[in-house]
């Protein structure tokens, strides 16, 4: 195994404070020999100034003695127990429930409380049991139902046929006199999500509930059902996160006429627990990113740690994963650090130099670079290295050629982006996707949750996953779609490589609002193909089914933050901050 040093990152790096991000050799100064007596001031050639680029990104707006000073009461032996009181009720209450409709709606109601994971094998059970039995001629008359069947068992790995639903068609078109029946068109609309490419008849469901419940929103009386019906068309189920929305549905499921009052004080007692673990993953994070001062000595780059570990939460939230957060948070963090520096700060020889001496790991080499790039460098090192020293003893595997790849192959891609924006280059759509999805930081994120969730860590899946099969590679084309859906804009009047909605428009002449919608539309076909891919018995794929949503989570986070249009990482909008705010520092009142 290739030996381990952690550097301090002091290491061989001077800053001046009052220029934190502005090396001495950043800006040329005009100087002259002075003259001596009876001779002529000779003049010194003034070299070029550099001239680095701003992504003008606002401070973090949260702070650390902020994060430090967040508080709550749920924590303690009084209040688990409490927990675990209302958790055995809870598991009573569904292994009493016996017709499959009403288990069917309370797995669901379970998953988007946030509870799913402490029923995992009464669910699964359940599922196998509605997945082989026989249903009744009311059951197949009713769409909602035949719609939920086919959502939960989709995505819980049992393959259902569309073809239940051809019993509410006719001619090929879905039948006008369900137009009314709101609540089964949302859970059409919702199915329609879980399509396997190829599946006609739910893209008709698709189109046909997309254009209805719209309509809906102008005629439904039912508040509540309207606000449902609102929260899915702005994303469905399959592209969300259920735990960011928890706090939202548990407000809606306590109106509800079928609320179970021990489901609902477990929810929320669920929430406000798993609330106080994050408050202190979050301060310790925040300690360690005040010890390192990057936020201070690079200005120039995004400083987002909440929102990096809103992320991590996204992809890894079930509290035996703290671990996994931590580094996740870390990677997102350097991940975007490391971008700015390609993107806007960095010029192409520095930017060639540092993609070198990462590439040869050298910490003899970092001389060659500036001081701020030393820095990065350095946080890079550190972190790959003590990342490789937690899996080796836990899991006595080692994984640091395996992280030196991955990096290498990042930083290469960025190259590549660098030479494109230097040379004035417009790549096409086919081009910018081939190096995007890796530019993205989609593999780094795919194998790091898996070397950090995944025990046993086994050789053959490391193998798999670096090889980029298509299952990855179309997870992390998906998680560039949807990034540059949301930050294109800003990343054009910067002067930034176009992104693929302007590599379209190059390619096509058509216009943005045309552009954005083919974008979308080529997002929710990539994720037919994954759909289709899951349940391929010709495709191998050794990945767990579990471990396959923890990497399709990567995505579902990324369409929260970047669904509206805006860049909900780099700009922390105003709904960013409100969900941060819901989910990590106000608790639910009991």
């Amino acid at each position: 195994m290739a030996a381990i040093t952690i550097f301090p990152l002091s290491y061989s790096i001077k800053f001046r404070r009052s220029s934190p991000c502005n090396p001495k050799d950043v800006t040329a100064c005009k100087s002259v020999i002075k003259s001596v007596t009876g001779m002529t001031k000779v003049p010194v050639p003034v070299p070029e100034p550099i001239v680095r680029r701003s992504g003008n990104y606002k401070p973090c707006m949260w702070d650390n003695d902020f994060l430090q000073s967040l508080k709550t009461e749920y924590t303690g032996e009084a209040i688990n127990a409490r927990a675990s009181e209302m958790k055995e009720e809870v598991r009573m209450i569904f292994n009493n429930v016996v017709e499959p409709l009403n288990q069917l709606e309370l797995i669901d109601q379970l998953q988007r409380l946030g509870l799913d994971y402490h029923f995992r094998d009464e669910i699964n059970h359940t599922l196998k049991n509605v997945h082989n039995g026989q249903k009744s001629e009311t059951w197949e008359k009713d769409l909602h139902a035949t719609a939920l069947e086919f959502r939960l068992l989709r995505q819980h790995g049992h393959y259902i046929s569309p073809e239940g639903f051809k019993r509410f068609t006719e001619n090929g078109s879905f039948n006008k006199g369900i137009r009314a029946d709101v609540r089964g068109l949302l859970s059409l609309y919702e199915a329609s999500y879980f399509s396997i490419e190829g599946e006609s008849l739910m893209e008709e469901a698709w189109s046909f509930t997309s254009n209805i419940l719209k309509e809906c929103l102008e005629n439904t009386i039912d508040l509540d059902l309207q606000m449902q019906v609102r929260h899915a068309l702005e994303l469905p189920l399959q592209w969300r996160i259920p735990r960011f929305d928890a706090k939202w549905y548990i407000n809606l499921y306590q109106r509800s006429g079928d609320m179970i009052p021990a489901v609902l004080e477990f929810a929320k007692l669920d929430f406000n627990i798993r609330q106080a673990l994050n408050q202190e993953e979050l301060k310790d994070l925040s300690r360690w990113w005040s010890r390192l001062d990057m936020g201070e000595k690079l200005p120039f780059a995004r400083d987002r740690l909440v929102t990096s570990f809103f992320w991590s939460l996204g992809i890894t939230g079930e509290p035996h994963h703290r671990y996994c957060r931590e580094v996740l948070t870390k990677i997102i963090e350097f991940v975007g650090v490391y971008d700015d520096v390609y993107d806007v700060y960095g010029t192409l020889d520095e930017l060639e130099l540092f993609t070198n001496v990462v590439k040869r790991w050298d910490t003899n080499a970092m001389k060659e670079l500036p001081d701020y790039m030393k820095l990065c460098f350095l946080s890079l090192i550190n972190m790959v290295n003590e990342t490789t020293y937690d899996i080796l003893k836990d899991h006595n595997i080692d994984t640091l050629p395996h992280q030196r790849k991955w990096f290498n192959d990042l930083f290469e891609r960025y190259i590549v982006e660098a030479r494109w924006y230097n040379s004035g280059y417009q790549p096409t759509l086919e081009e910018y996707l081939k190096n995007g999805f890796v530019s993205i930081g989609g593999p780094i994120g795919v194998l790091y949750s898996y070397i950090c969730t995944e025990d046993p860590i086994k050789k053959e899946d490391l193998e798999f996953i670096e090889d980029l099969p298509d299952i990855v590679r179309l997870t992390c084309e998906i998680f560039r779609l949807t990034d540059d859906y949301g930050t294109s804009s800003a990343e054009l009047k910067r002067g930034d490589v176009p992104s693929s909605i302007y590599c379209y428009m190059s390619d096509t002449g058509v216009t943005e609002e045309v552009s954005r919608k083919h974008m979308m539309n080529l997002i929710r076909k990539k994720w037919a193909q994954i759909n289709k891919l899951r349940f391929s018995k010709e495709y191998n794929n050794p990945l767990s089914w579990s471990f396959v949503d923890i990497m399709l989570n990567i995505i579902r986070a990324a369409h929260f933050l970047y669904n509206t249009g805006d860049d909900g990482f780099g700009v922390e909008d105003v709904a960013v901050e409100a969900t941060l705010v819901s989910l990590l520092v106000e608790p639910i009142p009991l």
